[in-house]
């Protein structure tokens, strides 16, 4: 009776708090079956009708049946990931490929969008339904649809292999994370470190019933340690540990060993690139995005090295001679946050953990929301009585002229079993179903914060509310969409390297002493942040921002080139090359920092980090409209509302950038908010 399963349940919410690993199985099988049985009646009967909503909008109700069934599921394996849910969810992963696949490569509907195509209704649908029909014919070709069959046997099989060993590297990574420790009995071991970071690792002792304050390789606790710890052996055990995760070197060396799943996951990348009549994978990712060309993305990453190089190398020079004046004399990877903390805190009177006191989480968020109540003309209120996954996580609906038009969860705080980093994910996407009826989006928006400690509210730094607003822009774009086609609807059916321009847009606001004030409220006196330290947090910006742009130049180019080789070199050996070449520092030869890049491994990044860079360029020149016209000019607000926020994957991202900014997107904007816009090689 899978009636009774909460995920097959009929209420408006999953119930999270009852899904057991042992639903996930039964609810896949149950909705699989369901929507073959209805593919083939659909398929049967195409021919006898093609209309819109006979043909596309039956399929996207198969889409939304199986979202509402492994939505959650992904989700809960992502934020308390727990054996049993991990076994359930990757049985379930091979299920779902092979499902995948097998649309992928059905000919009848591939046939059926191509008729939509050379119809006498094309000319009439909207751009929304015409960029659905284009997307679809474009991703069956990509999915072998056109192969023979022993081709799309091999195309299934790779496809499934790859999802595997996605799986399996994220896994490592977070068992890596969690399989080292160290316990500290001596506070004095922690000399330098804030009081909140202490309460924070004395908290991760106590539930694990210890006493003293225990050290991991959880992100507050790793930033902690390299940025205000004042022994340097500390620094440097913590560093090993992180940096040597998941791989065949550290501690638990091979335990959780990226290093051969890495090669396979590059080899059958090559492998599927081929097979589809691409040179490499990195061809084959561009088919999708605003890029057309490799040549072109790796000239644009070398521009942008070539841009920041000798600031790098100037920053670099700066913290040596600082070093060297408190006694080291060869600043390595693990003195690099320290110095620079101690740098800011002497040249600029600034200290991230001194600016945490005036962001506390409750009125971060009601500023934020009132920047983008202001600036969109929207209102957002937080809901109660909702079922959750865990006590901390908050629900909140967008409204709109009395309509409420999506809605999203807030999960903020690092805990054990919870996937690193921060992220948005749509739960639901907006849609028109075949009676009509509007289906609102919803959001899963995700951080990795240090919670509330002694009694105090959780307090941010101001890196971690640049952060907050980051993931907050991806939450716009999918829930301010207008357009009611799912495929295209919010973040769906945009170009990947354009997907971050709403979410790097909005870290802009974080630095503009207006918002600042907003945002800013001392968590003892209520103050907001004082002129003279807002106006040094301000003039900070810039600061080490050439080396933050060679770190990203260099990754994204280690990740682009990797995956433009036929031939897969060995990626800890390529990446060494890669940071010689772009980076001004000199890491250790243990490091191992591919063993544990998610974003290219086990997310939707491959050949596409260099979207980061890319995207930020719109999101600086989409900005300087602002600072050109009124930082809340309403008429700005609307325009960028309206084009880039609510037509989603509709229309081509260059065609709508253009369309608000009134030119082609130009690289000054950035260099000038970077401070890197007189600094070349």
């Amino acid at each position: 009776m899978h009636t009774a399963n909460p995920l097959l349940s009929a209420g408006d919410l999953p119930a999270y708090s009852l899904i057991k690993a042992e639903h996930v199985g039964p609810a896949i099988d149950q909705v699989l079956a369901d929507n073959r049985q209805l593919l083939a009646r659909l398929t049967a009967a195409n021919n006898k009708d093609l209309s819109w909503e006979g043909f596309v909008l039956s399929l996207d109700e198969l889409h939304a049946a199986l979202n509402e069934v492994w939505s959650p599921v992904s989700h809960l394996n992502a934020v308390c990931n727990t054996p049993q849910l991990r076994e359930a969810y990757e049985a379930a992963l091979a299920k779902l490929s092979a499902y995948g696949t097998e649309l992928g490569q059905n000919m009848t509907l591939y046939k059926g969008f191509q008729s939509l195509l050379n119809s006498r209704n094309y000319v009439d649908f909207d751009v929304a339904q015409r960029s659905v029909i284009d997307h679809a014919l474009r991703d069956f070709k990509l999915s072998g649809v056109h192969l023979p069959a022993a081709g799309q046997q091999r195309f299934l099989e790779l496809n499934l292999n790859l999802s595997e060993l996605g799986s399996l590297f994220g896994n490592n990574v977070m068992d890596a994370t969690q399989a080292w420790s160290r316990l500290l009995t001596d506070e004095q071991a922690l000399a330098g470190v804030p009081v909140a970071a202490k309460s924070f690792m004395a908290n991760c002792a106590k539930e694990r019933g210890l006493q003293g304050w225990l050290l991991t390789l959880e992100v507050p606790c790793v930033q902690a340690i390299l940025t205000y710890a004042d022994d340097r052996a500390l620094r440097e055990e913590v560093y090993f540990n992180n940096v040597t995760r998941a791989s065949e070197v550290g501690p638990n060396a091979g335990a959780f060993d990226n290093g051969p799943i890495m090669q396979q996951i590059l080899e059958g990348r090559a492998e599927l690139a081929q097979l589809l009549g691409y040179e490499n994978y990195a061809q084959l990712s561009l088919v999708s995005k605003m890029a057309d060309f490799v040549p072109q993305v790796v000239d644009f990453l070398r521009d942008l090295a070539e841009h920041s190089r000798a600031g790098a190398m100037q920053e670099l020079q700066q913290l040596n001679a600082f070093a060297v004046e408190r006694g080291v004399e060869n600043v390595q990877m693990w003195d690099i946050r320290y110095f620079s903390e101690l740098y800011q805190q002497q040249y600029y009177a600034l200290s991230q953990e001194a600016l945490r006191r005036y962001f506390p989480v409750d009125h971060v968020l009601k500023g934020m929301f009132e920047l983008v109540e202001r600036l969109y003309g929207i209102q957002i209120n937080e809901l109660t009585g909702f079922d959750t996954w865990h006590p901390e996580v908050c629900f909140f609906e967008v409204v709109e002229q009395d309509v409420v038009v999506g809605r999203f969860f807030l999960d903020l705080y690092a805990r054990p079993n919870k996937r690193a980093g921060a992220w948005m994910d749509g739960c639901r996407s907006r849609r028109r179903d075949r009676q009509g009826v509007l289906h609102a989006p919803m959001a899963y928006l995700v951080c990795n914060f240090a919670p509330a400690m002694q009694g105090e509210p959780a307090l941010l730094t101001h890196n971690e509310v640049v952060t907050l607003f980051h993931e907050f822009g991806h939450g716009l774009h999918h829930l301010l969409t207008r357009v009611e086609q799912s495929g295209v609807a919010g973040v769906n059916g945009v170009a990947w390297d354009a997907v971050e321009l709403p979410s790097q847009f909005m870290e802009n606001w974080c630095w503009q002493p207006q918002v600042l004030r907003g945002l800013s409220r001392h968590v003892d006196n209520g103050q907001p942040l004082p002129d003279e330290l807002l106006n040094r947090l301000v003039e900070s910006r810039s600061f080490q921002a050439g080396l933050a742009m060679c770190r990203q130049v260099e990754l994204a180019l280690f990740d682009f080139e990797l995956h433009a080789r036929s031939q897969v070199p060995d990626p800890t050996v390529f990446m060494a090359a890669v940071s010689q070449e772009v980076s001004v520092l000199s890491p250790p030869a243990y490091i191992r920092f591919a063993n544990t890049f998610s974003h290219i491994f086990a997310g939707g990044y491959a050949a596409g980090y260099y979207s980061y860079k890319w995207a930020e360029v719109l999101a600086a020149d989409a900005f300087s409209r602002f600072v050109e016209e009124g930082l809340f000019n309403p008429v700005v607000g609307k325009a960028f509302r309206e084009t880039v926020l609510a037509q989603g994957g509709a229309e081509p991202a260059m065609d709508l950038f253009k369309r608000f900014r009134g030119r082609e997107p130009e690289i000054g904007a950035l260099l000038a908010l970077s401070g890197l816009d007189q600094a070349r090689v």
